[in-house]
């Protein structure tokens, strides 16, 4: 098969045949436009754009593309040139894919219960501004994303996508490696993300099931974890946080109603800040968590109390405890509270932050532990603290 006839190909290719590619650099800017299997039947084969446009574009349901390397897309992003676009279709496959030196990877709109896996996916090499998403999702149910590695694009993007799965995906050296938006029932479990300015990003997402993933080294000093803004049935279970300058990132709504984050049995630990609160505390059930080795565990940025009645927090380890354990329970005879003294005005005042940790702020500091002049503000509460991680 020549390079040059492969749309010939499949303009003549029955509906559910299956094109077996050798080794060779095939022409792009391809149209798939019924059911068919694309399959690289050796490594080496390639589907080459033109650099103008889309490489593979697919409007049928019943796709299938494997063991391709799919690159040279367009560069315009209003066009959202990709290596693949899929446009309102179902079941579509793509299986062990390698794309590059593309703007956009996968693009996908009102495209629902298929497969994208085991597939690596990059960008064009460019900074970041001038890169596109890895992958795009608009209005996308029911797809699984697995065992993919996503490394050096923009985005992971999902806008009113809805009951898909991402797991077991490595996420290396992107801007924001999983970005909800306005998608509910969505499901993240065992995935790596490692070097990225944001690793997962909610906004406005309810009923989304966080699971057993590993969530490292966000980059640079605003480098964030996990950011939550405006959920709803959040369940943040079994993860790993550490080595991010903001390990979560919750920006609560002080008239927020019905916004519930339950955040169980993680180990969020050797951050800079290990819970970011913005204006206020509520509406958390935070259990069974062990936060060790942070430089601060829990920073609020807007003068706001502490609401205690509002949130469920007990049972977490804190290495900061300073309390007993007399009858030998494993549970602090004490509250483990978290006061807002003097040298931590620099949350509400970034100016101030130019004095952080300097002997004159400690020693006021230690002043107002030992003889407070001025009453700190409860920031946070633990009322049953575990005093030892079995």
């Amino acid at each position: 098969m020549r390079s040059e006839t492969l749309q010939d190909y499949i303009n003549i290719a029955k509906p559910y045949s299956t094109l077996k590619l050798p080794k060779g650099i095939y022409k792009g800017n391809i149209i798939i436009d019924k059911p068919l299997e694309i399959l690289g039947k050796e490594r080496g084969v390639i589907i080459q754009g033109d650099k103008n446009g889309t490489v593979i574009t697919i409007k049928s349901s019943d796709v299938i593309l494997k063991n391709l390397t799919i690159k040279d897309s367009g560069s315009r992003v209003y066009n959202i040139d990709s290596a693949i676009k899929i446009d309102n279709a179902k079941r579509v496959t793509i299986d062990n894919c390698k794309i590059k030196d593309t703007l956009y990877g996968i693009d996908m709109s009102m495209v629902n219960d298929s497969n994208i896996t085991n597939n690596f996916i990059t960008s064009n090499g460019k900074e970041i501004p001038f890169r596109g998403h890895a992958l795009r999702l608009y209005y996308c149910s029911n797809n699984r994303f697995i065992n993919n590695t996503i490394k050096k694009t923009k985005d992971i993007k999902a806008d009113y996508s809805n009951s898909n799965i991402f797991k077991s995906n490595t996420f290396i050296e992107n801007r924001f490696a999983t970005h909800l938006s306005f998608s509910h029932s969505n499901i993240i479990m065992k995935n790596t993300y490692k070097y990225n300015s944001v690793s997962i990003m909610l906004m406005g997402a309810k009923d989304t099931n966080i699971t057993k993933n590993q969530i490292l080294s966000s980059k640079g000093s605003a480098g964030i974890g996990v950011m939550i803004g405006s959920v709803s049935n959040l369940k943040f279970i079994e993860n790993r946080v550490k080595f991010n300058a903001k390990g979560i990132y919750i920006e609560g709504a002080e008239k927020g109603k019905g916004v519930k984050r339950y955040i169980i049995d993680n180990e969020i630990s050797y951050n800079k800040e290990a819970i970011h609160f913005h204006h206020t505390i509520k509406d958390n059930h935070i259990t069974y968590n062990r936060i060790f080795g942070n430089i601060d565990d829990i920073v609020k940025d807007l003068p706001s109390k502490f609401n205690l009645h509002a949130n469920i927090i007990e049972y977490n380890y804190w290495d900061r405890y300073e309390g007993f354990d007399k009858n030998g329970d494993n549970i602090g005879d004490t509250p483990h509270r978290v006061y807002q003294y003097f040298d931590r005005l620099w949350e509400y005042n970034h100016k101030v932050k130019f004095f952080y940790a300097t002997p004159i702020i400690s020693i006021i500091n230690f002043i107002s532990k030992v003889a407070p002049f001025i009453e700190p503000n409860l920031l946070f509460e633990d009322s049953k603290p575990v005093l030892d991680v079995k």
